[in-house]
């Protein structure tokens, strides 16, 4: 599993001639990261003084994150299969008519795969933004710039996936389901930029 290689492993491994993991997987790990420093500013706000107000909305805020988290670990790991899956649906046979039909179904339920995967990125980061902003203005201001970073990997993580989105649909044939990912990956990609630009409007160093 690419998750459970060290820090170091991981980069080498992107950095290699191979095309996994790529830019998909990357993505899911600024996700990952993202809902880490917004899960930890969370928690340096629970149980300190002044902040009894909001203990309640910061715990709940840890469990969602943590629970995000352990999603996009695992869309790391995710998004590579499904580039796997495709690339082996490219290597099918096709000497027979009814070879080229089964691989092509093939090639294009890999594709799908693809697309949905970072999707589902997408959306978590918006997600995370979301809790990036309640840490950023009701959490301790000693890590507002944690929350902050938050916010700028979740914004990065959600436009990263929705490119590898965008290229997958490229190659897809089914036009319903094009036009509807391509609504929701334009939806998606202007509500990620709004918030964060909200989010890092309202913090004043």
């Amino acid at each position: 599993m690419l998750a459970d290689l060290k820090i170091t492993e991981f980069l080498d491994e992107t950095a290699s001639d191979s095309p996994v993991p790529g830019g998909g997987s990357v993505a899911a790990l600024s996700g990952a990261l993202a809902a880490s420093l917004a899960g930890m500013v969370a928690g340096l706000t629970v149980g300190r003084k002044g902040f009894e107000g909001v203990e309640q909305k910061m715990k709940s805020i840890r469990e969602k994150a943590e629970a995000l988290r352990s999603k996009l670990v695992e869309d790391i790991q995710s998004d590579s299969d499904a580039y796997n899956q495709v690339m082996a649906a490219y290597k099918l046979p096709k000497q027979t008519e009814a070879e080229k039909i089964e691989r092509s179904k093939a090639i294009q339920a890999g594709l799908k795969r693809a697309a949905q995967v970072p999707l589902q990125v997408a959306k978590d980061s918006l997600q995370i933004l979301g809790l990036a902003e309640t840490v950023v203005t009701e959490g301790n201001p000693n890590a507002v710039t944690d929350g902050a970073v938050s916010a700028m990997l979740a914004r990065t993580a959600g436009l990263a996936a929705l490119y590898n989105v965008r290229i997958n649909l490229s190659s897809i044939k089914d036009k319903e389901f094009v036009e509807e990912t391509s609504k929701e990956v334009k939806r998606l990609e202007e509500d990620i930029l709004q918030r964060e630009k909200q989010i890092l409007a309202g913090i004043e160093l």
